[in-house]
């Protein structure tokens, strides 16, 4: 994955598109650090269809009946009377 500074991808900013569709994801970085990700149409299409809909991610989560959620009987520490 290529690496363009913010100025250079502005300055530059055909050439990071057409590099996004030849040769994938480019990062941008903004004081040394990764800030964003330019990617073609059809990548960004295919991560969109790989993600399942918000009810999908519920239904496919853990079972009510797998969880263990009896709770400790342990009713802690005796706690000293200071009115005494």
């Amino acid at each position: 994955m290529a690496t363009w500074q913010v100025q250079e991808a502005k300055t530059r900013l055909g050439e990071v598109i057409d590099r996004a569709i030849s040769e994938g994801p480019q990062t941008i970085t903004r004081h040394g650090k990764p800030r964003a990700v330019l990617m073609s149409v059809e990548e960004f299409e295919v991560l969109q269809k790989k993600r399942p809909s918000f009810k999908d991610f519920l239904m496919n989560g853990p079972r009510f009946d797998d969880l263990d959620l009896e709770r400790s009987k342990d009713t802690g520490r005796d706690i000293p009377d200071f009115d005494e």
